[in-house]
This record gives C-alpha cells, structure tokens and sequence, in this order.
C-alpha cells in the first residue's frame, strides 16, 4: 500500500575530515515525492546530459557526497554505472575505452596522476566515448587543468559545493580558459565574500564564503561547529573556505581559512605554493603547511612526494625552491623542505594535513 503523503527521504552525510573529525550533516528531509526531482538534480541533468544510455565511471568511493549523489542520480536516469575499487591511473583509462564510458567524476589528484604517465602509455588508450568528465573537491592547479583540456578537449566541467550543501557553483571548459583558475558562477545560493569584521569585501578581495541557503543543514550532534558555521543572525552559512569574485561573477577559491599560515604578520594561503610543487615534473604530491618559528610565528614547510625513480634530495630541494621563487612571492617560500613516499591523501582527493 502507497504511503500517505510520502516524501522523499535523504542521507546523512559525513563531511570529508579535511580539517578535523569528519562530521554528520543534518539536513531537512525535501518537501517533495519519492517520483519528483530536486531541483537541484533537475539542474544537474540538463548541465551534465545525464541521460538513460550514459555509462558512468566512478573512480572514488561512494561514502562520500560527490560520487555518491552522481551514481544516484545516473541510476534515478536509467544508466549504466562502473565503480572502481580504488583509483589508478592507467586502468582509469583502460575502462573507458573497455564499457565505452560517457561520463565520469574526478579529483585534482586523479588528474595529475594520469598526466604524469608516460606519453606512450597515455596514447595507448581510447577515450573517444568519453563527453562529459566532472571535477569537484579540491583546487585544481591551473597547469593541471589547462594540460586536461588539451589533452581531452573541452570537455571537463568544474563546480564548487560543500557536503552542507551551502551553495553551488559551475562551469565549462570554455567558461574556466576565459577565466583560468575559477570554479564557476554561483547558480544555487546568494554568496557574499565577507572579512573578519563580517563586512562585504571589494571584487577581487579574498575573504570568507558566507552562502543564504535555500538548505538549512546543523553537525549532528555538534552544537557549537553549527553555531561557528552560521551567522550571528542565523541568515549565512559558512565551512571556512576563503576566496573572492572578479568583474564578471566568477568565484575563485584561495583556501580553507584553517590552512592559513600567519609569518611575521602575514597571511599567507599555501594552495598557491602546493599546486606550483605539483606542477614540477618530478613531483607527485606536494602539501605545504605552517610550522613554529621563534621569531615569526609560523614559517612556510613542504612536504613532497617524489616521482617514481627520483630522490628527495638537497639537488632536488635547491631545484624546487628555485622552480618556487620564479613563481610565487618570498613569503610564500618553504623553509624547509622534507620527503616522504606517499602523502595521506583521502580517497576523495582531499590532502588530510592534520
């Protein structure tokens, strides 16, 4: 028997832990029936083309939000879905060609990963079927994603959200080469870039995210997390990121305000030194993060994974700090720079620097 007034139920889900515990997000249930769409899907479909004969590709695992509301949605169209039991690389490729994939989420990581395989080996495959490739859940470096779109066309489509469910925003290849470095246009949500004082800051200015949501959400059994993301008035909701919007309304992110570094009174985001490091070509992964100093405070460390077949050495720190100082202010150069074989990077793509 059919359930009176029956509305279409949700999940609660985790925020990745990128800076801290990973929390519960509580949200409303939607006021709508099992058989209607969310808004927010009927959005995505016609901005994805997700239709009956896509097949998707899901290279991270569904606990967390992005892959999880993709392979939903693909399976509420009809379509096929193949999930990976973890990423790389080349079998990435490998499957696309193999079930003739038509669309596909990714992260930064995955992208930088696949870039670095040998051109022979990149050449083998065929991703011909290939029409739609997403990527959401950490800054792109813009090498990284300039190096994609003109090695798979301008087929790669970016957005920015939050597990919260704060806002959203989106863009196209084209959209992204006009405006390098952007994550797109808010289109749900009213956004304001606001300072510490909580007052709007000028185009071009970065500041906190603050978002009037149309979803209400509060950390499940976590009182104080909900109050330090909400607005004193309770009208905006925040989850830490900083970033400004230039003349034309494109949003771009700088950081999570947690990552932060503060030397000799200066603020300094590492995002821009960490994708400059994943850059190089004898980098794989690279996070750069703040340390005591005496003297400032904090000062500028990196930590970075080398490629396969070269060591961390001090020939390769001096060529990397010289690679930097080209490229980014002195403030922003590592003191210190250290090795390791592999970075803790979640399965979601996000770098867990605790």
């Amino acid at each position: 028997h059919a359930i009176e007034d029956e509305v279409l139920g949700t999940s609660m889900l985790y925020s990745s832990g990128t800076t801290g515990r990973p929390k519960g997000i509580i949200r409303p249930l939607p006021p709508q029936a099992p058989a209607e769409p969310l808004p927010l899907y009927s959005f995505l479909l016609n901005l994805w083309q997700y239709r009956e004969d896509m097949i998707y590709l899901s290279p991270a695992p569904l606990y967390h939000s992005a892959p999880q509301a993709a392979v939903n949605l693909t399976l509420r169209m009809g379509g096929t879905v193949v999930i990976m039991e973890r990423f790389d690389a080349e079998q990435y490729l490998s499957l696309i060609g193999q079930y003739q994939v038509t669309h596909s989420q990714l992260v930064p990581t995955m992208f930088s990963r696949m870039l670095k395989l040998p051109e022979t080996v990149r050449e083998q495959y065929d991703l011909s079927t290939l029409e739609i490739a997403i990527h959401a859940a950490a800054p792109c470096p813009v090498l990284v994603k300039q190096q994609m779109i003109e090695w798979w066309g301008p087929i790669i489509h970016e957005y920015y959200g939050a597990t919260e469910g704060l806002g959203f925003a989106a863009c196209n290849s084209e959209e992204w080469l006009s405006h390098p470095g952007t994550v797109g246009k808010v289109v749900l949500g009213e956004l304001s870039v606001l300072g510490d004082d909580m007052q709007p800051l000028p185009l071009g200015e970065p500041g906190t995210l603050w978002f009037k949501s149309a979803t209400e959400f509060q950390y499940h059994r976590d009182e104080e997390k909900t109050r330090e993301a909400t607005s004193s008035d309770g009208s905006m909701t925040t989850v830490g990121d900083v970033g400004y919007v230039d003349a034309d309304g494109f949003l771009y992110l700088t950081d999570r305000k947690t990552f932060m570094i503060i030397s000799g009174g200066v603020n300094i985001y590492p995002q821009e030194t960490e994708d400059l490091l994943i850059s190089h070509p004898k980098v794989a992964d690279a996070a750069v993060f703040g340390v005591p100093n005496q003297d400032l405070g904090e000062e500028v460390k990196a930590v970075v994974q080398p490629i396969a077949g070269v060591a961390g050495d001090d020939s390769v720190t001096e060529e990397l700090l010289q690679y930097l100082s080209e490229r980014v202010s002195r403030q922003k150069l590592p003191r210190s720079i250290d090795y390791r074989d592999e970075l803790p990077r979640l399965p979601t793509g996000k770098l867990y620097k605790r």
